[in-house]
């Protein structure tokens, strides 16, 4: 950290704040488990009422899961550049802005500092500072005015691949029964038991990396699951 005071030095390295800092990945991990664990497993209990064979449901199962996988991380993949190309745009039309207009640049941080409840005697240093240093200015631009953190260069390849990832291992769980038994209305029904238990454990581990309450997360994810395989195993059998 640059240009602190040395007295303040050792309060710095003595205050380690504990902030969970992993947010992109955790979500990234909950779209792909979310998503792996419902969608294959209402595919196999749909398959399933539809009096399919436990080959035909994993076979299905399997294909499915490859498609969503793929499907998933190019759209994790697109989401993180849309994200990067929109901020490398507003930072090039923020730069120009700081060369060709820049009193009313100033003139917008003074109004942002402003509406924190500094004084104008406070913030006119500040403003008159960060004219003096033009890459401080815009990062200050494009963090306080737009709002916009500088992305990882890294992020949409890391993101596709968490959410393709993710979403095999939580699509593989719903089916696991299918492997071991010949009968799909006997696997259903071990499917239906593995996948719930796989969504309390996820829910609540959502529920505990997000700061929300573990228990109700896990329950309010295991009941998303059981209403979708149910929908999908009741058109099965209507239609069969």
């Amino acid at each position: 950290m640059a240009n602190i005071e040395p007295e303040k030095q050792p309060l710095l390295n003595q205050h380690r704040e504990k902030h969970f800092t992993a947010g992109e990945i955790v979500r990234d991990v909950i779209i792909g488990v979310s998503d792996g664990l419902t969608v294959p497993f209402a595919l196999a209990a749909g398959l399933s009422g539809a009096n399919a064979t436990s080959s035909i449901v994993l076979t299905a199962g399997i294909a499915e899961v490859a498609a969503g996988a793929i499907s998933m991380g190019l759209g994790g993949y697109l989401a993180a550049k849309s994200e990067a190309d929109h901020y490398a745009r507003e930072l090039k039309r923020e730069q120009e802005e700081i060369i060709t207009v820049p009193d009313a640049e100033a003139a917008e941080v003074a109004g942002i500092l402003a509406d924190y409840g500094i004084e104008p005697h406070e913030y006119g240093p500040v403003v008159n500072a960060l004219r003096k240093k033009p890459q401080a200015w815009l990062e200050f631009m494009m963090k306080f005015e737009l709002g916009l953190e500088k992305p990882d260069p890294r992020r949409a390849l890391h993101s596709a691949l968490t959410i393709a990832i993710a979403y095999v291992l939580g699509g593989m769980v719903p089916l696991i029964p299918y492997m071991f038994i010949p009968r799909a209305t006997d696997a259903v029904l071990a499917s239906v038991a593995v996948t719930l238990v796989a969504l309390l454990i996820f829910g609540y581990a959502k529920g505990y990396f997000t700061g929300n309450k573990p228990v109700k997360s896990a329950l309010q994810t295991a009941f998303i699951g059981a209403i979708a395989s149910a929908a999908a195993f009741g058109m099965a059998k209507a239609v069969a």
